[in-house]
Formats: C-alpha cells, structure tokens, sequence
C-alpha cells in the first residue's frame, strides 16, 4: 500500500510534464488522422499480404501442434553430423601453443 502512495505522490509532482506528454500524443493522433490515408484504403490495398500472413502464422501453429517435443538439452544425436560438416575436431578447436610459430618481422 505504501507504494501506491508514493505513485500518486510522484505523479502529482510530475502532473504538469503528464499532461504535456499526453496533449502532445492526442496532437499527434489526430493530425495522423486527419493527414493520413483512411483505414480502409490501407486495409484495401494490404489485405492480400494480410492474409498471407495470417496463413502462415496458422500454419506456424499447426505444425508446433502436431510436431514432436524438441529434444532434451542431453540429446547429442546430431553432433557428429555437424561436427562433419565444420570438419573440426574437439581436439582440433585449441591450438597447441608450442606449435604456433610467429611470424617474421618485416625488414623495412
């Protein structure tokens, strides 16, 4: 309760710069809607992306429906393959320091 207090304890300190934030958002409200296209001719000209898109996110839902859980953190089935495919080695990730040579100096 003792923090609903100091909410409207600080809204009242700061009610002048709420007021001008929220004058300020319903002028920009109103002139987008004065100056701007009406919504219908958005709707009008979009909806065949509209819809699309609503198929998608449809179908997005579907297959996490019926798709198996994904695998447990545990599960390494995988691994192999990639580490084939990035054709490297946990043996080959760190570099042996002794075997690293540095490079010549430049003769300038």
């Amino acid at each position: 309760m003792a923090t609903k207090a100091k909410l409207g304890e600080l809204m009242w300190e700061h009610r002048v710069q709420a007021a001008v934030a929220v004058a300020l958002v319903a002028t920009v409200a109103v002139s987008i809607s004065v100056v701007g296209p009406r919504l219908t001719a958005v709707v009008s000209f979009f909806w065949p992306l509209l819809v699309s898109t609503g198929f998608f996110l449809v179908a997005i839902a579907v297959l996490l429906r019926i798709s198996p859980p994904p695998p447990g953190a545990d599960d390494e089935s995988g691994k192999d393959l990639i580490d084939f495919v990035a054709g490297c080695r946990p043996e080959h990730l760190v570099p042996d320091v002794a075997a690293v040579e540095a490079p010549p100096e430049p003769e300038i």
